[in-house]
């Protein structure tokens, strides 16, 4: 096989599957991180939360008899928690990362696992140790990570088909910030463009909230959903003055997803074949 054909092939491998765009843009945030903000020193942290991530999913395949491909979700949690998921526990990043995989393969309706294993992860990780947390100022909000975060993040959910769901959460939550601090308190233009310029929250709209499997599967239906968490997560933040209120806020309405998706009826997104992604309404597969 001549050097152009293997190229060829191994291209067109990675544009099958949109969890390969969101391992390489994920990873190259992380990379960002570590060389450019120096985080090198946590190190450790990723470490610990990498080996549980990808050792409980190795335990759930090997128990259930599933395909060895389902480690490239748990290696997008894994990357997802390495970003957001901050401790100075082990104890606790290792609960975060157990829970996260664990949440797949136990709480599920109709073969569909509820909450994003990110999402659960922090949330667990937060509510039940008081020792996680998740650090809104550790990217700061240059334009050049604006750009790299909103760029690869819609070449992200475009591929999955989720962009309605990006676009309806941040308008809303735009829209919600911008009648408070700028119509209401009169503050600055600029001050609402830098709350909606922080890496945590670019990286919670495209690549969290827009988890194919646990978003509703009725396009409509995600629109109201997307809205309600942005609803959600500004009184959260704004009235009750809660840390990461848009992880809280996707946390809480994604318990109401298998009632949504009783009510509107839509095609169920799957990941079939090796490295296919496509749309479908009898899958049970475990990821």
């Amino acid at each position: 096989m001549s050097l152009s054909n293997a190229l060829d092939r191994t291209w067109k491998w990675f544009l099958s599957d949109g969890r390969h765009f969101q391992i390489v843009f994920l990873s190259c945030f992380l990379c960002y991180g570590i060389f450019q903000l120096q985080w090198d020193a946590e190190a450790c942290r990723y470490a610990i939360i990498a080996t549980t991530c990808l050792g409980t999913q190795a335990v759930f395949i090997f128990a259930n008899g599933l395909e060895r491909r389902t480690l490239k979700s748990a290696a997008i949690t894994t990357l997802g928690l390495c970003l957001l998921l901050k401790s100075g526990s082990t104890i606790t990043l290792v609960l975060g990362a157990f829970v996260a995989i664990a949440s797949k393969f136990v709480l599920r309706v109709q073969g569909k696992h509820i909450f994003n294993p990110a999402n659960i992860g922090i949330v667990a990780a937060m509510l039940l140790t008081g020792d996680g947390w998740v650090s809104p100022g550790q990217w700061g909000s240059g334009a050049a990570l604006v750009f790299l975060v909103g760029s690869a993040g819609l070449m992200v959910v475009l591929r999955v088909g989720r962009i309605d769901t990006s676009i309806a959460f941040l308008l809303a939550f735009a829209a919600l910030h911008f009648a408070r601090n700028v119509l209401y308190l009169g503050w600055g233009v600029d001050v609402w463009l830098h709350q909606l310029t922080n890496g945590s929250l670019l990286l919670f709209t495209f690549f969290m909230i827009t988890d194919p499997v646990t978003t509703p599967s009725a396009p409509r239906a995600r629109v109201g959903w997307s809205i309600a968490i942005a609803v959600l997560a500004f009184l959260l933040g704004w009235k009750y003055f809660v840390n990461a209120a848009p992880v809280w806020a996707l946390f809480f309405i994604s318990a109401s997803t298998p009632l949504v998706d009783l009510i509107w009826k839509g095609e169920r997104f799957r990941w079939v074949g090796q490295g296919t992604t496509t749309i479908g309404t009898s899958t049970t597969a475990r990821t």
